[in-house]
């Protein structure tokens, strides 16, 4: 049985363009650029810290990248991301990629950093069940710490030479399935240069079902 993980938001459901609108609403359009990036950079430092639930984290990203940028969260907004993130839609090509995967046999999980409930909202946009969903309240953690992979091998069993991980970020998902010894397929959306080298990399999903087959052939 082959099964393909994926990192939810900026693999499969448009994280940036999601967020840059949420900003901006709160913001102002000129102001949404710089927001996002000191979010990029707050999140992972509050995510280290002690365990809080993802919407707990994203108002605390927000209130930092906020305080850092010299402009108040406007009142009553502070939840204003999480709030926002299940109507966040999935990048064009992803939908048809996962049927032509589920096609061709292959198991899809997400494995995600995102509250449960952000998750299920995701999967109904992307119109597919997925077969196994890992998230940060299962495990009490964020990846890039190793917690959603031993979850998901504990629960189904996968075997790890029949698996690959799918995702964009190389911080919270190729640098760490890579030490632990699992193929990556690297969604690079960014045209960015990849460290470290993951096993394929692609522009989009697109051709994703092509070069799976090519990591782990059909039985």
């Amino acid at each position: 049985m082959r099964w393909a993980t994926f990192d939810c938001y900026g693999t499969l459901i448009d994280w940036d363009g999601g967020m840059r609108g949420a900003l901006a609403r709160l913001f102002g359009a000129e102001r949404a650029p710089e927001l996002l990036a000191r979010y990029h950079a707050a999140e992972p430092e509050v995510e280290a810290g002690p365990y809080r639930s993802y919407a707990e984290v994203m108002s605390a990203a927000l209130a930092r990248a906020a305080r850092e940028a010299g402009v108040p969260v406007p009142s009553g907004e502070e939840g204003a991301l999480a709030a926002a993130l299940p109507g966040w839609r999935p990048f064009p090509e992803v939908p048809a990629e996962l049927e032509e995967l589920r096609r061709r046999g292959w198991r899809l999980a997400v494995l995600s950093n995102c509250d449960r409930e952000h998750v299920e909202a995701s999967a109904q946009a992307l119109g597919i069940a997925f077969d196994a969903t890992v998230v940060a309240q299962d495990v009490r953690s964020y990846k890039p710490a190793p917690a959603h992979w031993a979850r998901f091998f504990a629960e189904t069993g996968a075997a790890r030479e029949a698996h690959v991980h799918v995702a964009a970020s190389l911080f919270h998902d190729i640098r760490p399935a890579g030490d632990l010894g699992l193929r990556t397929v690297w969604i690079n959306r960014a045209a960015e240069r990849p460290t470290p080298i993951p096993d394929r990399e692609l522009p989009h999903l697109g051709g994703l079902a092509d070069a799976l087959d090519r990591l782990v052939a059909p039985a």
